[in-house]
């Protein structure tokens, strides 16, 4: 069992991959791997509606977008992480994750979803609900924690010093854990897909 640790902070040491490596260790504990992919000091452009990947199964910029495609298929859970700009996700993220999610063949159906959000003082929430939209038009469930997934501080010292948010962090990754065991191996309910529009040029 694997879970996928999408990390969109420039800062490859910062706030989100503290938050990541808190979590990683609860799921070692629980027997769990995990990838941290790194997003945020990437050139990640956005997508151009262009349609190749519906002919081609890949994104026609062959980038870290279709790395990561290809791990998705094997993954049980996937987390997005993101620190707050203006009150949104990071735009690199975004993008990414876009790209990700539309040229992908992988079947996500049941793989387990979770965002991760970090910042100084607002906008954690309007980020978190932001992130989370990825999974429902997915068909992913969401683990749940005791509160929404965030860490507050400028740092990764300032998340250490953030008892409340590792709580947080550390419960997430508990029932996500639980969540990815209880539907390891289980037949997925079968689902009628319905045509969707696609992304407007």
């Amino acid at each position: 069992m694997k879970v996928l640790m999408i990390n969109g902070s420039p800062d490859v040491k910062g706030c989100i991959h503290t938050a990541f490596v808190e979590a990683s260790q609860i799921f070692a504990k629980e027997g769990i791997e995990t990838e941290e992919i790194i997003i945020g000091p990437k050139d990640i452009r956005g997508c151009i509606a262009c349609n190749h990947c519906k002919s081609t199964g890949k994104c026609i910029f062959n980038d870290l977008v279709n790395e990561t495609a290809a791990k998705l298929e094997e993954a049980d859970g996937i987390i997005i992480g993101s620190p707050v700009y203006y009150g949104n996700p990071n735009g690199t993220l975004l993008s990414f994750m876009q790209r990700l999610l539309y040229s992908t063949t992988a079947d996500l159906h049941m793989k387990v979803g979770a965002s991760v959000v970090s910042c100084r003082r607002g906008g954690n929430s309007a980020t978190f609900e932001s992130l989370n939209q990825f999974f429902g038009i997915s068909g992913m469930p969401i683990a749940p924690s005791s509160y929404w997934n965030d860490v507050h501080g400028y740092s990764s010292e300032d998340v250490y010093r953030d008892e409340e948010g590792l709580q947080t962090i550390h419960n997430l990754a508990t029932n996500m854990s639980f969540m990815i065991k209880a539907l390891h191996n289980q037949e997925k309910p079968q689902m009628k897909k319905e045509k969707r529009t696609d992304f407007i040029r």
